[in-house]
């Protein structure tokens, strides 16, 4: 509240606009500003109060609630402005409004406090998407291979026109754009231009080369060279167009980086959900995986696909209801009961999945140890990383540790790696771009204000190209005459939940 008036207002029970107005309005005339409480009542209700510079965090009560919970109420909903506003300013709380609700509404739940801290709010309220985060990533890195590409070529073709004047010869032009005039800078823009104008939609990730002809440009020396230019550049075109804002919509469909897909195309997916003690200890760990087989030529519908197994940890595993049992705990290999039945064509059908679960410490495949220690007025953190299991390779690894608010950045001291600081979200987050079997640990120091409760839980988060569970798909059949058929293999293995608590 600033001067009476209320900046944001929520209700945790069934109230009448009327009768909040009336209770918010009325409590500027019941304080009594020379002495110093922390509540006034009325016949019907309490109000709890605390002071936030010019202005007040209110909290009306019954008269037979608790005041001890109420003021511990209080004092976590006047925590969590602070998380969410720069400053404690009627136009910076009203710009956050709708952070501060959904934050208020993690804290009481139909007028009862829910037992949360800071910190749990904090990651409750965040909904932090690692699927959107690759997506990204792998955009990005596409936009720039695509741009690079285009730079080069462009000074290229700027060079080959110079050598062909030097030699009286006619210089090569673009076919509908005009003649040798055009300078190495346009020649980019309009091969970006020609592309974004007669390239259709894509769904799925075209291959690096297109079976039919290029006829965005047309040159006269060098006109096979750039098609081949141009053809790279239409199986990247969707990227090149979210770099001027066309076609968002289909780019965001695309997930993962082009691969060469063949007619029967595999997807080996891996999840993982793991809670480890600060102490020390595996709390939980689970994983679920998954086969997903896409067929798109008719002809390779009915086949088999030779499975190869040497998971160790007592893996579960688990076949569809339409996949022959006995075939693959005999031979290792998924058919359909029915062999004269085919699979589904031009869509991902879920063959194979398997879960583990275990509280067994030796199968955690990257440990964390967060070691805060109070020194005088500041907190000395240490934390190292180890990857156990040695046969992954782990890729865009983040590992997030909360700070506490209002105590400024971090005092950096050894790092491997790099690290971020966010200020707003009061988090650091020490960035690793590969762990491996040649890069297995790792530490990083800093100091700052605070207790050890604070840091945590540290949240972990990662991509990998293999699989946890070592089950790969060795070699795909067709069910008459046992004849090989070629397959394509992507394969992910990442993080649904990695936390220290």
């Amino acid at each position: 509240m600033s001067a009476g008036k209320a900046i944001v207002s929520r209700q945790f029970v069934e109230m009448t606009r009327t009768r909040i107005e009336g209770l918010l309005a009325a409590f500027p005339k019941l304080m009594n500003t020379g002495k110093q409480h922390t509540f006034v009542e009325t016949e019907s209700v309490r109000y709890v109060y605390q002071p936030m510079e010019k202005l007040y965090m209110v909290l009306i009560t019954t008269k037979n609630s608790n005041i001890l919970e109420d003021l511990e109420t209080l004092r976590l909903f006047s925590r969590v402005i602070p998380e969410y506003c720069r400053a404690l300013e009627e136009n910076e709380i009203s710009e956050h409004c709708f952070d501060l609700i959904f934050a208020f509404d993690e804290i009481v739940a139909l007028g009862y406090r829910e037992n949360v801290n800071l910190a749990q709010i904090r990651t409750f309220t965040e909904m932090d998407s690692h699927e959107e985060k690759v997506f990204r990533a792998v955009r990005e890195t596409q936009e720039r291979e695509a741009k690079a590409e285009m730079r080069r070529k462009a000074k290229e073709l700027q060079q080959a026109r110079r050598d062909a004047e030097r030699q009286g010869k006619k210089a090569p032009g673009f076919g509908g754009f005009g003649s040798s005039a055009v300078s190495g800078g346009t020649t980019a823009a309009m091969i970006t231009e020609t592309i974004i104008e007669t390239e259709k939609p894509k769904v799925a990730p075209a291959p690096s080369r297109p079976s039919g002809p290029s006829k965005a440009l047309k040159l006269g020396a060098k006109g096979k060279e750039v098609d081949n230019f141009v053809d790279k550049l239409k199986s990247e075109g969707e990227n090149i167009m979210t770099s001027v804002g066309k076609r968002s919509t289909e780019a965001a469909k695309v997930l993962a980086p082009p691969i060469n897909m063949e007619s029967v195309h595999m997807k080996i997916e891996e999840k993982i959900s793991l809670t480890c003690g600060r102490d020390g200890g595996l709390q939980n760990m689970e994983l679920h995986g998954m086969i997903m087989l896409h067929i798109s030529d008719e002809k390779f519908a009915r086949i088999r696909l030779h499975v190869e197994n040497e998971d160790k940890r007592g893996v579960q595993l688990q076949t569809h209801p339409n996949v022959d049992k006995k075939l693959f705990t005999a031979e290792s290999q998924i058919g359909l009961k029915n062999p004269e039945k085919s699979f589904p064509i031009n869509s991902d059908v879920g063959v194979l999945k398997w879960r583990l679960q275990t509280t067994e410490e030796s199968f955690i495949p990257l440990t964390i140890n967060c070691w805060p220690s109070e020194s005088g007025n500041s907190c000395d953190v240490n934390i190292e990383y180890e990857l156990q299991e040695e046969s992954l390779e782990l890729n865009d690894v983040i590992i997030t540790i909360p700070l506490p608010s209002g105590v400024g950045a971090p005092v950096i001291g050894e790092i491997d790696g790099e690290y971020r600081h966010d200020s707003r979200r009061n988090l650091l987050e020490w960035c690793l771009p590969v762990i491996d079997a040649k890069n297995k640990s790792g530490s990083l120091e800093f100091s700052i204000a605070g207790q050890p409760n604070d840091f945590f839980p540290v949240q972990v988060s990662f991509i990998s190209k293999k699989n946890y569970c070592n089950i790969q798909v060795t070699k795909v059949t067709q069910v008459d005459g046992n004849s090989p058929v070629r397959f394509s293999t992507e394969t992910t293995f990442v993080v649904d939940k990695y936390e220290i608590l």
